[in-house]
């Protein structure tokens, strides 16, 4: 029943905002991008934002969580839409972002440890303040912001490729229903239970809204536009945390850009850039200007990316650690590697 409503609801959206964007000219600019094809519809998010709620209403138990997400990702969505439509200032962006990540982290969103690869816990609840006898432990407060940030970053800088984000997107959630089946099937504590069957219902309704979007996304008939890019960004950060703060596996399942970003940040604040500024410097440029295709550069993405999928389901801490060294290696070292392969050729 999932499936067919959620497919239907996003196919019939796309072909209904299809046409209706092409009568009011809500189209893009495809020049500005140095891309020869017609302009197409872009803003096509409208799509994710109401299939997930007819669908999310219809399947999922009310409760508190499934409320707090409904809230935030409309103030995100539609912050991120007047920014498409105005060009809000980047600095303006980041300050009512990371409001509301603050918001959040007040409403029980947010990361009370970090449990990492290295086989310690690390407590996060030690330095407070006391505001009208609430209490904001600040290293928690920190840390969901970083968090909401870094995700939104990370994703969003992956969609100069078209179709990137959304076959991203896509497996990632994937992914983490795949992880809470896992976990649903080895404990069998009602805590546990009901936030198993919370993530994976929301992980596979996004999944199946998804997936008719990609379809058109790969045949380059629409465009999500930054909206699009931000609802995801928002609902993959929101669920690793939901989910028990499952940080390190989201930077697992989306590895490739999660490296890729940590280096490009680096790179910036190296060279006294605004870190989170758009450039040229990321994976599927620097593979783009050794002369390799789009395609070919999406298929070496997710070929590595596929190692990091493989590991976040089946491989202990220890070949963790080792997959994650070998992917650094690779990010950094890429058109090295890819540039010798080819001479060898």
């Amino acid at each position: 029943m999932i499936f067919w409503l959620s497919v239907i609801t996003s196919l019939f959206l796309i072909i209904g905002f299809s046409k209706l964007f092409y009568k009011l000219k809500i189209l893009d600019n495809p020049k500005k991008y140095w891309l020869k094809r017609n302009p197409i519809p872009y803003s096509m998010w409208i799509v994710f934002f109401i299939s997930f709620f007819i669908i999310s209403f219809l399947f999922i138990d009310y409760n508190y969580k499934l409320w707090l997400i409904w809230v935030f990702w409309f103030l995100i969505t539609w912050i991120s839409y007047i920014d498409d439509r105005v060009n809000v200032s980047a600095k303006i962006r980041l300050i009512l972002q990371i409001l509301i990540w603050a918001t959040i982290w007040v409403t029980s969103i947010k990361i009370w440890y970090i449990s990492n690869i290295f086989w310690w816990i690390a407590n996060l609840e030690t330095h407070y303040i006391e505001i009208f006898n609430y209490t904001i432990y600040l290293i928690p407060l920190f840390f969901t912001i970083l968090w909401y940030v870094f995700v939104f970053n990370a994703l969003n800088w992956t969609d100069w490729i078209q179709w990137n984000t959304s076959w991203l997107s896509i497996i990632s959630f994937f992914i983490l229903f795949l992880l809470w089946i896992i976990l649903f099937n080895r404990d069998n504590t009602e805590l546990l239970l009901q936030n198993a069957k919370f993530i994976m219902w929301i992980s596979i309704i996004l999944v199946w809204i998804i997936i008719p979007f990609w379809w058109y996304d790969v045949n380059q008939k629409i465009l999500m536009w930054d909206s699009g890019t931000m609802f995801l960004g928002f609902m993959l950060a929101t669920l690793a945390i939901i989910a028990w703060w499952k940080i390190a596996t989201v930077l697992v399942v989306f590895g490739i850009y999660s490296v890729d970003a940590i280096y490009v940040i680096i790179k910036r604040l190296l060279n006294k850039k605004n870190p989170l500024e758009w450039d040229f410097t990321h994976l599927h440029h620097r593979l783009l200007k050794i002369w390799l295709s789009k395609n070919k550069v999406l298929a070496l993405v997710y070929s590595l990316s596929f190692l990091f999928w493989l590991t976040a389901l089946f491989l202990d801490k220890t070949w963790k650690i080792i997959v994650f060294l070998i992917i650094v290696v690779v990010v950094i070292f890429i058109n090295k590697i890819v540039e010798t392969l080819i001479i060898k050729k």
